[in-house]
């Protein structure tokens, strides 16, 4: 009897630990790899949205902390996503060629090293609590589950907005299908195309008034499309007054946006002055017969910022509450790139010397056409330099950029005939490689005066580049 009792209470305490055991990995295994978030990074000052140019890492693939894994364009450049931990790149959510993609969206998961990364977990999207409905909302059924998105972002693209508007519909009304609630030119259409089937027909004449209208609509009548603007169809030419979208990338959007914001908040001055590029020329010879190669624009660059150190009441910018004196001189370059204009900083010019500004120069504008400048190679600038003399501009005004208080257009060189300057054998002609550049000016920090007086410190150092230490 003692051997059978002991051999039960063995089992038991087998079963019990066996239980015990299923129990501990039941609850302390998760049935999923526990995911690691990436999320859309704030990679600007100004950014709000990017766009997921290339991933770099494919879903399996280990990283480790500060490894690339993707591509992103901000509002000012194209800029890479470096991990931040190590691990392996479980799942990618959002797509090469994504656009508009919000700061903070859920774009990739990551899995710890040695976790299963198929099996992740991929987080429920969070839901939307209707409770910052408006109350006026609430009446009918149908509406009622739309309007607590609609109020609160209602983006429409261009062609949609003129179509509600030449119309006059509800844009509230109109079911959006484009990315994160975009509400479409073919939403708009299909919406027109609901309200044209709902109109009642009974009065004769209202039907044949309007007959013209709607035979003049053959190009996509099963869409509902509007006769006007009429619209291009791909591969075949296209007719009188039509248009094709073109979509435009966050740089060009911010392009336009600042833009904008200079021409109507800055008060815009002008003022222009010829330099004679003689002595710059001479020197640039003379240079390269010691091998060291210099454009005309590192000669600029060197007199602007050295003018900015002799005149630091230019060096200024305009904040929220006035004027504030900078204590640094690092001058934006304006460099063009496919993508849009963008301006790198060549820091503390001033300090540098000519042949080191030059190399800087060279690099950051390589850096800026293949859209890999970091954000501190673009940000921060003092004063604003745009040469387009190498495609054959003679002179022309710049917008400023701000919060910078000048923008200093440089054109191209020209041959003139003028007279010799104190010439003991009596007047003499002689041929000048001239120079116009033309000075854009905040009227609120730097008046005419002032603007005039660079102007002349900025000629003799150019005219001068032994005095400007070049």
């Amino acid at each position: 009897h003692r051997s059978i009792f002991a051999l039960l209470c063995n089992c038991s305490l087998l079963s019990y630990l066996y239980l015990f055991r299923i129990s501990f990995w039941t609850v302390v295994c998760p049935a999923g790899a526990a995911p690691l978030k990436v999320q859309m990074p704030a990679l600007s000052p100004t950014m709000e949205e990017g766009n997921i140019v290339k991933w770099l890492k494919k879903e399996g693939e280990e990283g480790a902390a500060g490894d690339t894994l993707c591509e992103i364009e901000t509002d000012k450049a194209v800029v890479v996503l470096e991990s931040s931990e190590d691990g392996i790149l479980a799942k990618i959510l959002v797509q090469e060629g994504s656009r508009g993609v919000r700061l903070g969206t859920l774009i990739a998961l990551m899995v710890s090293e040695g976790e299963d990364w198929k099996q992740v977990e991929i987080p429920a999207p969070e839901p939307i609590t209707p409770t910052a409905a408006p109350p006026t909302a609430a009446g009918p059924a149908p509406p009622l589950t739309t309007t607590p998105s609609a109020p609160k972002q209602l983006r429409l693209s261009p062609a949609a907005r003129h179509i509600l508007d030449t119309h006059g519909l509800d844009p509230h009304l109109a079911k959006a299908t484009g990315p994160r609630g975009l509400i479409t030119k073919e939403d708009a259409l299909k919406l027109l195309n609901q309200r044209d089937e709902r109109r009642p027909a009974p009065p004769a004449a209202a039907v044949t008034s309007p007959a013209p209208v709607t035979v003049s609509a053959p190009i996509a009548p099963s869409t509902g499309r509007p006769t006007f603007p009429p619209l291009s169809v791909p591969g075949k030419p296209g007719m009188p007054g039509t248009f094709t979208e073109i979509p435009a990338s966050n740089v060009r959007r911010v392009i336009a946006q600042r833009l904008t914001q200079s021409k109507s908040t800055i008060p815009h001055a002008y003022a222009s002055v010829d330099c004679d590029l003689g002595p710059v020329m001479k020197l640039r010879k003379q240079l390269a017969t010691e091998d060291i190669k210099v454009s005309v624009n590192d000669f600029i660059i060197k007199a602007a910022a050295v003018s900015l150190r002799e005149m630091p009441e230019v060096n200024v910018m305009w904040s929220g509450d006035g004027p504030q004196a900078l204590d640094y001189i690092h001058i934006s370059i304006a460099v063009a790139t496919p993508r849009g204009l963008i301006t790198p900083i060549i820091k503390d010019a001033a300090s540098k010397g000519l042949q080191e500004i030059a190399a800087t120069a060279k690099a950051l504008a390589k850096k800026a056409r293949d859209g890999k400048l970091l954000p501190e190679e673009y940000q921060g600038g003092s004063f604003s330099i745009s040469n387009l003399g190498m495609f054959g501009i003679s002179e022309f005004s710049a917008v400023i950029n701000p919060p910078q208080a000048c923008i200093l257009a440089v054109g191209g060189t020209r041959a003139e005939l003028r007279m010799a300057p104190h010439n003991p054998d009596g007047p003499v002609l002689h041929t000048q490689q001239l120079m116009t550049v033309t000075l854009s000016s905040d009227g609120r920090l730097v008046d005419d005066e002032l603007a005039s007086r660079f102007l002349e410190k900025f000629r003799t150092n150019l005219e001068q580049p032994q005095r400007a230490s070049l």
